[in-house]
């Protein structure tokens, strides 16, 4: 397994922005990687994901258009930019390392992903 930490989170006005970042204290270069939020009351839901080498990334339909992930495998570090913000988006943002490279048909299941963070506080307000 792996350390990962977020960060960026915060609170911010609806149409607003926010970049997410998570860093890693092991290797993460041969593993996709993901972001899942919760919100109060409901269960971990899938926000976005991307594979090891960067070329495949798959969105949740109610973040597509607005949030974009990106990974820098040299910084251990994957980033959520999220754009146009709406008070739905509120919960705690966490991520995650899979425990393969490859996105499959799996990517959205939470069961799919060894290591976790602690999660990064969102707040939308409207």
């Amino acid at each position: 397994q792996v350390q990962l930490v977020e960060s960026g989170g915060g609170l911010v006005q609806a149409g607003g922005s926010l970049r997410l970042s998570c860093v890693a204290s092991g290797p993460t270069f041969t593993y996709a990687m993901a972001w899942f939020r919760q919100a109060p009351g409901k269960e971990r839901e899938f926000v976005a994901a991307i594979n090891w080498s960067n070329d495949r990334i798959a969105y949740a339909d109610s973040v597509k258009g607005r949030f974009t992930i990106s990974k820098d495998n040299a910084k251990s570090t994957v980033w959520l930019q999220m754009n146009s913000l709406k008070p739905e988006d509120t919960a705690v943002y966490h991520c995650a390392r899979k425990s393969s490279g490859t996105l499959g048909n799996n990517y959205a299941s939470a069961n799919n992903y060894d290591s976790w963070g602690q999660g990064t506080q969102v707040t939308v307000s409207s």
